[in-house]
């Protein structure tokens, strides 16, 4: 597959160095998508997106396997009641599958938090907007090419 992923271009036309990694047999778990890639599970970032009102929805990255706090999210947002996007919604919003998911390229305008945690390793990997491919880039990049994203922690105890 030749076939440059979404999330590549949309990084191409930001300027931010990058490279594609494409997994030679479909990833089946979040521990081989690392192995793979020759990353530790704590390079491997995750995008979710959940929705905090009707029609609003934000887009929180994380580190590994590690779990976001609701209590911690849901009082960052001021908002008692939040849940995760379904797997249509996650589509509608984003234009990406479940498993695909990065921040850059999006159709709409998302709030993207980033767990502190994400900042911590020097090189990531982000979902590519294809399945069994992934971006690989240096964190600060990604943080400064997200230019109106906000750092917090959304993990307890980190």
């Amino acid at each position: 597959m030749n076939e440059n992923p979404p999330i590549s271009i949309a990084l191409e036309e930001l300027g931010v160095p990058h490279k594609v990694f494409q997994h030679k047999k479909p990833v089946t778990s979040f521990e081989q998508a690392a192995s793979d890639r020759g990353q530790r599970a704590s390079q491997v970032v995750r995008s979710i997106l959940f929705r905090v009102a009707e029609d609003e929805f934000i887009m929180a990255l994380v580190a590994g396997p590690a779990q976001i706090s609701w209590k911690i999210l849901r009082k960052y947002l001021g908002r008692s009641r939040i849940s995760m996007a379904t797997e249509d919604e996650v589509f509608a919003v984003t234009g990406y599958r479940i498993g695909t998911v990065g921040p850059f390229g999006l159709p709409n305008q998302l709030k993207v938090l980033i767990d502190a945690g994400v900042l911590i390793e020097e090189e990531i990997s982000i979902g590519s907007g294809m399945r069994n491919s992934a971006v690989i880039l240096r964190s600060a990049d990604m943080h400064h090419a997200l230019k109106n994203a906000e750092v917090v922690s959304l993990i307890e105890n980190q």
